[in-house]
């Protein structure tokens, strides 16, 4: 039998609307209201900033090991200003910044990576998961969360977060296959920061881009300069309103990269060159977009300063309440209290030794 070639054409799209010296591709320029622009640019700042003082705490023994952000900030904050409130997130462990801008308190951040299950607990008002540690497992999640919504004829649209590692995962395969086959309203944001950990790109797969692995699921996939929030609101938008209009999953592969460390226990010089994080650091996603909303005459220099001083101020009274909580909070017998109706024998064991060994603590401290 002779054999018969199969066409496949699905060339992939790569978008960038301001470029990193500020040039602005008017053609492409969307149309943002000034308000959600300045929002855009305050949790920029307020997430960097964050970053910034949360690694202060980590060092200080204040919090525990947390992933930065740094550089990252206009792939998820472009993406998640595309959502209604009512939409899904659902994140991984690097998006403090796409947090903030659903209303997560800053307190809770603190919690959460100072060793404080509390911290997760997502306000009653929002539609955000807690953050998912095991690479991958989320998407399959989100996936999950827009079949119900597809079923239930909701509108609503689930959109997850995750990392150039976890393509390598089968869960990232199955959940693009999943919600292809059933058409489910996910839109999948792969923040591509050039390294998994120690490991490069290069050795996570041979395929031109990331974005280009959607074709073998029949989804549209698009490449997009990650460190420009124009361009990754732009597809992000478009991708929203294809899934709320029944058009199912999208998969937006945001280029950009991670300035600082994997995690706190984490030591990037041992992996990558000064050199390499100092010409992406001239592509810093913040500088780019306040030099075009001062030239758009939406941001005053006065505006910058007053902008910085609020959000630094924001941070300092979060970091006094969370301090303020940990003393009410803590428990560690409280772990063993929501994952089971029934605690199963080996848990109840479990916390019974812990009961004791915290009991016989107790005494030690007192007789002390």
């Amino acid at each position: 039998m002779p054999r018969v070639p199969i066409e496949i054409t699905s060339p992939v799209e790569y978008l960038s609307i301001l470029k990193e010296d500020g040039t602005l591709d008017k053609a492409l320029e969307p149309e943002i209201p000034e308000d959600l622009l300045l929002r855009l640019y305050r949790t920029m700042v307020l997430g960097r900033l964050l970053d910034e003082r949360m690694l202060q705490l980590q060092r200080q023994g204040r919090i525990g090991t947390f992933a930065p952000i740094k550089g990252q900030e206009a792939a998820q904050l472009g993406a998640v200003a595309a959502l209604d409130p009512g939409d899904w997130v659902v994140p991984c462990f690097r998006e403090t910044a796409a947090q903030l801008w659903r209303g997560t308190p800053m307190e809770n951040i603190l919690l959460y990576f100072g060793g404080y299950e509390e911290g997760g607990r997502i306000p009653d008002d929002q539609k955000t998961l807690p953050v998912a540690i095991p690479v991958a497992s989320q998407l399959l999640h989100a996936v999950g969360l827009g079949w119900a919504a597809r079923y239930r004829k909701t509108g609503e649209v689930a959109m997850t977060f995750f990392g150039d590692g976890a393509t390598s995962e089968g869960d990232f395969h199955e959940a693009l296959n999943c919600a292809a086959v059933f058409q489910t309203p996910t839109v999948f944001v792969c923040q591509n920061n050039q390294w998994a950990i120690s490991v490069p790109l290069s050795r996570q797969t041979r395929s031109k881009t990331l974005a280009q692995k959607a074709v073998a699921y029949e989804m549209p996939g698009i490449r997009v300069d990650g460190n420009d929030v124009l361009a990754v609101y732009a597809a992000a938008r478009e991708a929203v309103e294809r899934a709320r209009a029944g058009e199912g999953p999208t998969f937006l592969e945001c280029v950009t990269y991670r300035l600082a460390m994997h995690t706190t226990a984490d030591d990037p010089t041992k992996y990558r060159s000064e050199e390499e994080v100092a010409l992406w650091a001239q592509k810093d996603p913040i500088p780019r977009f306040q030099k075009y909303l001062l030239e758009k005459g939406i941001l005053t220099q006065e505006k910058v300063e007053e902008n910085a001083a609020w959000a630094g101020e924001a941070i300092g009274k979060a970091v006094d309440r969370y301090e303020a909580m940990r003393g009410e909070l803590g428990d560690p017998l409280e772990m063993f209290e929501h994952h089971f109706e029934t605690l199963p024998p080996t848990l109840q064991e479990q916390r019974e030794e812990l009961k004791r060994t915290l009991e016989a603590e107790r005494m030690e401290s007192h007789d002390a």
